[in-house]
């Protein structure tokens, strides 16, 4: 039997706009209604066959986690994740549609039985940056970040919580501060910084609003994924190169496109490596435009006395 045109043209279209498993493979940036405007990632490979793998960035933690519960179910993608807190079960469950070229998921977080309102979530396939660090790149104008008086040209990213403050040519952070970034926004550039920390504490510099370079008191310990100077939960240093809290610390970081290269204390600990995607501090899902600096607030006091960044620009 014929169907009516009517009916077959809509089933077509149904049917186009459902995804094979194969549309869920690859990086992708997430953007989602959340208190603190964290940007999630999310890596997908082998959708709907045995090797199916995947990576992810996002609640309730910032670390790259392996996705161990990870399938197909019809044309929905589902992962999930098992967790305590306060000894009790926290389990996250995530879901996602890909229809016309994005991930359309909710997220659902049930403690110790009882769960929370979904959250929506959409999920944009990170771009291919071509910029490469490969000699074609020169130093423009300097911009100090931080004039030795006030905090200006800095926002909270969380309005409401405690803020910073400008005291002795000293940049810090108040205890339980919001993360604050730039009002400005950069692209290929050349940061310097100096900073000193008390005992213990840990905090953090955001690129472009995406990428965190650890700062955190190690001093005398051996270098982890979360160490001093590492792209948080992807790369560590290649060497250890921190100094006692409280003494001052230098730190130089190089980004090109996806490329990093980071000096700390004159110490190179990262050549050219290459940056999958978003970590722990991202708020900017934008991976192919310029994004803010961003200082970590809530983990730690710090105390800065130079922030600078070099623009890079083509010779």
């Amino acid at each position: 039997m014929r169907l009516p045109i009517l009916v077959l043209l809509t089933s077509l279209s149904a049917g186009a706009l459902a995804g094979a498993p194969a549309d869920f493979n690859g990086r992708w940036n997430i953007k989602l209604d959340h208190p603190r405007h964290r940007v999630w990632w999310l890596e997908v490979s082998g959708a709907g066959t045995p090797r199916m793998s995947g990576w992810f960035v996002g609640a309730p933690g910032g670390q790259v986690d392996r996705i161990e519960n990870l399938r197909m179910e019809q044309d929905k993608l589902v992962f999930s994740f098992s967790r305590k807190r306060d000894e009790k079960p926290l389990e996250l469950l995530y879901t996602a549609k890909y229809e016309g070229g994005v991930l359309n998921g909710e997220f659902v977080e049930a403690f110790a039985g009882q769960s929370k309102a979904p959250v929506k979530w959409t999920g944009y396939r990170a771009p291919v940056i071509t910029d490469q660090d490969d000699g074609s790149w020169k130093e423009g104008k300097p911009v100090a970040l931080f004039d030795g008086k006030t905090t200006n040209g800095w926002r909270l990213v969380v309005a409401g919580e405690p803020g910073w403050f400008a005291e002795n040519g000293l940049m810090k952070n108040r205890p339980k501060a919001s993360d604050i970034v730039t009002e400005a926004k950069f692209w290929n550039f050349v940061l310097r910084a100096e900073y000193r920390y008390e005992k213990g504490s840990n905090s953090g510099i955001a690129l472009r609003g995406r990428y965190e370079i650890q700062i955190i008191d190690d001093y005398g310990r051996d270098v982890g994924l979360h160490g001093q100077g590492g792209l948080y939960s992807r790369y560590k240093a290649d060497t250890p190169a921190s100094k006692p809290a409280g003494e001052w610390q230098t730190m130089e970081i190089r980004l090109v496109g996806r490329q990093l290269s980071v000096w700390l204390n004159g110490v190179q600990i990262h050549n050219k490596r290459v940056i999958d995607g978003a970590t722990a501090m991202a708020i900017d899902a934008d991976e192919d435009k310029p994004g803010p600096i961003g200082l970590q607030g809530d983990h730690g006091l710090v105390e800065f006395r130079k922030l600078e960044i070099v623009p890079l620009v083509k010779r």
